[in-house]
């Protein structure tokens, strides 16, 4: 029923790939301190792959103080729904370049995957959705809109923005979120829920300026030791929350196992794992904090003295059901609670991103799973993702009627946001293809 989506896809996947690669080879990190321009230049090289591939309208949205998006469209057949195709073109800044096997951003290809920054998150994203409409030759079956974000990899701060501003240019019937992924390499999934996130920076201070450590050292407590208890005092003993009154979420019916959990993260030997419960309820549906980054001397600059200031970065993934400002309060109030022998503490809240769960029995997941198991072979799961994409929210509130499936061909594997990150060219194959078959299927 499908042999001539599978013959395009096919034939044109090795156009694909090289298009992968070539979007690799541009850096295009949004966070602040990297250059802007290679944001703007991905967006301008993706405008012109879309030129190419048959869609009208392709242009660049702009808001002020913005990474540029990227617009394209192709009009609906009469009768036809519309489906907006979601990915962004940003990637996250590369990490020590000495943990990487190859240059992050001159992509190689080993052992069936493409290796380089963004290869998985979100470039595949891009890739999976335009090679999924040019499977058509120009004739797609329904209307067909992409949006392509220049600012997740910092969070997606002006997504409303644009959504406010270009709220009926972007009206669908489905939005497509190819910025999620599979449960295991030639395993399709629809993710269904998603934790929430929030975080701040806490300074915990002893002292108006340094002093020797000699000198005062025994009776004058230093910054780092009084914030590493702050610190020390989120976690029990067996690494599950101490911070009371959190939403823990029912888990699901998948398992992973402690082997896979150790594999797919690479722990050390030795480490125990940490939580209670099942690992994907620890993953998916419980809260989890880490600490993200300390201001302190580094080791290169230590002398003798009490460090008087010392900060850390605090993140907290939230389970589906909670409040997100209920959830900083509650970190905020432990973090003031912890702090030992009356030393200073001042909290800087930051991001509040909402978790999200979704629906995959109406129509349209129903034919993306089926879809994607004609693509991939085997049947389609449905899967929690401890990480968060808080903007899911902001399309739910823009468009309440429109279906909204999360989708992607990464993998455990690809590592992403760390050094190494790659992508199953396998995946991205039938990822390609899936999609070319959904989209058909939701034409009738």
């Amino acid at each position: 029923m499908y042999t001539d989506l599978t013959a395009a896809v096919r034939d044109g996947f090795p156009r694909a790939q090289a298009e992968l690669e070539e979007l690799v080879r541009i850096p295009s990190v949004s966070a602040p301190g990297f250059d802007p321009n290679e944001v703007r230049r991905s967006a301008t090289r993706i405008t012109e792959l879309l030129r190419e591939s048959g869609f009208s309208g392709v242009r660049l949205l702009e808001i002020e103080g913005a990474h540029p998006a990227v617009y394209a469209e192709i009009p609906a057949p009469d009768g036809a729904p519309t489906v907006l195709l979601y990915a962004h073109h940003d990637v996250q800044p590369p990490g020590p370049a000495e943990e990487w096997e190859s240059s992050p951003f001159e992509p190689i290809v080993r052992d069936g995957r493409i290796l380089g920054r963004g290869a998985a998150d979100d470039k595949a994203g891009v890739i999976m959705h335009l090679a999924a409409v040019r499977a058509f030759g120009g004739n797609a079956p329904v209307g067909v809109k992409v949006f392509m974000e220049g600012e997740e990899e910092i969070g997606s701060a002006n997504l409303e923005a644009f959504l406010a501003t270009y709220r009926d240019l972007l009206e669908a019937d489905v939005i497509v979120i190819g910025d999620a992924g599979n449960w295991a390499v030639g395993t399709p999934a629809l993710t269904t829920s998603l934790r929430g996130l929030v975080d701040c920076v806490v300074e915990v201070r002893t002292l108006e300026g340094a002093v020797h450590s000699g000198m005062f050292g025994g009776a004058v407590p230093d910054a780092i030791i009084a914030l590493a208890r702050v610190i020390a005092s989120l976690h029990n003993d067996d690494g599950s929350i101490a911070v009371q009154g959190l939403v823990e979420a029912p888990g699901g019916g998948l398992v992973l196992t402690e082997a896979e959990v150790r594999e797919q993260a690479g722990t050390v030997e030795g480490l125990d794992l940490i939580g209670e419960g099942s690992f994907t309820e620890r993953l998916w549906y419980k809260p989890a904090i880490s600490v993200l980054a300390i201001d302190a001397p580094p080791i290169s600059e230590a002398i003798n003295q009490l460090v008087p200031v010392a900060r850390a970065k605090v993140s907290m993934r939230i389970a589906p059901g909670q409040d997100p400002e209920a959830a900083l309060e509650a970190l905020v109030g432990h973090l003031e609670a912890a702090v030992p022998w009356g030393a200073e503490i001042a909290i800087k809240r930051g991001a509040l991103g909402e978790a999200f769960e979704l629906d995959a029995s109406d129509d349209a997941s129903v034919i993306f799973k089926e879809a994607f198991r004609t693509a991939y072979g085997t049947t389609t799961v449905e899967m929690g993702v401890g990480g968060s994409i808080p903007f899911v929210a902001a399309f739910e509130d823009a468009y309440p009627t429109a279906s909204i499936l999360l989708t992607g061909v990464m993998d455990p594997t690809s590592q992403i946001h760390a050094p190494n990150e790659s992508q199953s060219l396998s995946d991205l194959e039938s990822g390609i293809l899936g999609e070319a078959i959904a989209l058909r299927m939701l034409a009738g």
